[in-house]
């Protein structure tokens, strides 16, 4: 360190463009002269430009001395610097999970599982289990003994292995346009869902309703007083009863479609009886209901990261070039140094970046709203207080930290 310091001591020294400027400045001095003197002589002017020829050449000379010199102090202090800091290997040069070797047999033995590949899941198991992983420590990455809890024993297989192969199981029903069993799911599972808010059980009545009145023409089915006008308007008086608080208003549009059977197409309420996109989405909101109350995501954990990795990839090779290239590194930790446009189906929560430090906020340094409903990061916060009353950067009221509440986006 102590030749860094050097370095800069004679960076300071000779890095300095006040000579620069003051050599520049008897140019100029010089140049007006000369105009003056043509001004005042016009006569004189070849005379005065080749007394002015000589003088120009000598400080532009100077000027020149002056650059090289304090180009020259800025390269010895780089090369202090490099000497001094070597440039570190990028985190990419790391496999960050070697060190969860365990988390990564589980997350691939619920993508089969997820996807209906029992049989594969079965075997990736028990191979699994017979050849256990050896974590393997990763520089920066946790103790794996600590934090690794992906222990595949735990894995209730068998319980989840039946209830994807029901999950499965309605799906091929509704693939063949049957209703009824992810009708009688969503009863069986009605208060739980009630509690997630979720219309799933109104959908499929509502489906239900509207496959019946399309009749025999459209859903292939007997041609008797449970199917068509009269099965729909049955099979409303015994379901939709308990649907009137939530659903009242598409109860009474359904029943009011009923005037409108002769000449449907033409009528205000066709497109709610159009299903030529209606049993796709009945069947993804039945899969992200049910996977929903198994505590899982909708889409397969394992999937969504490769594919927002393969994203991602191009520009973070690229930046891992560039950044080997200049011999310079990322220190951010909690965050990508670069924005990655991942698809809206793979935001899963709201990114606040802090309007004072410009920085994405995290667990550690969250978003604080202020009395007036501004909204900085923790860490913006302390530094604006200093642990004392202080002004919003936005309007003109004032607060104390404590006034400041944490929120979630």
């Amino acid at each position: 360190m102590d030749a860094l310091q050097i370095e800069l001591s004679k960076l300071r020294r000779d890095a300095n463009l006040s000579q620069s400027i003051s050599d520049v400045d008897q140019i100029i001095e010089q140049l007006e002269r000369a105009r003056d003197t043509i001004v005042e002589d016009p006569n004189s002017a070849s005379v005065t430009l080749a007394k002015l020829q000589n003088p120009l050449k000598h400080g532009f000379e100077k000027v020149t001395e002056d650059l090289k010199k304090i180009h020259k102090g800025q390269s010895s202090y780089g090369k202090a610097l490099d000497k001094n800091f070597p440039v570190k290997p990028l985190p990419t040069e790391y496999d960050a999970l070697a060190s969860y070797p365990n988390l990564i047999n589980r997350a691939i033995a619920m993508h089969l599982l997820r996807e209906g590949q029992f049989q594969v899941a079965s075997t990736f198991l028990e191979e699994a289990q017979d050849n256990p992983p050896h974590p393997e420590p990763t520089p920066g990455t946790p103790n794996p003994s600590e934090e690794d809890g992906g222990d595949l024993a735990s894995l209730e297989y068998r319980e989840l292995q039946d209830k994807f192969a029901s999950m499965y199981k309605i799906l091929h029903e509704l693939k063949a346009r049957n209703l009824h069993p992810a009708i009688e799911w969503a009863r069986c599972n009605s208060d739980e869902l009630d509690q997630r808010g979720s219309n799933l059980e109104f959908e499929l009545g509502k489906l239900q309703f509207v496959w019946l009145f399309l009749g025999s023409e459209v859903n292939g089915l007997p041609d008797d007083i449970h199917n068509g006008l009269p099965g729909a308007l049955q099979y409303a008086k015994a379901n939709f009863q308990c649907f009137q608080q939530r659903h009242l208003k598409d109860i009474q549009q359904l029943a009011t479609a009923m005037a409108y059977r002769s000449n449907l197409r033409d009528s205000p309420y066709y497109r709610t009886f159009d299903t030529a996109t209606t049993w796709d989405d009945v069947s993804t909101s039945f899969t992200r209901e049910f996977c929903s109350l198994l505590g899982l995501s909708a889409e397969s954990p394992l999937y969504i990261a490769a594919t927002a990795g393969a994203i991602a990839l191009p520009t973070l090779l690229k930046l891992a070039s560039i950044v080997k290239e200049k011999r310079t590194e990322w220190t951010t930790q909690n965050e990508l140094p670069v924005e990655i446009a991942l698809p809206r189906s793979m935001t899963f929560h709201a990114i606040f970046v802090c309007p004072v430090s410009k920085e994405q906020t995290t667990d550690t340094n969250p978003p604080m709203m202020m009395p007036c409903g501004h909204v900085v990061a923790k860490e913006s916060l302390h530094r604006l207080s200093k642990g004392g009353r202080f002004k919003c950067p936005y309007c003109p009221n004032e607060s104390q930290p404590k006034d400041a509440k944490e929120i979630v986006l």
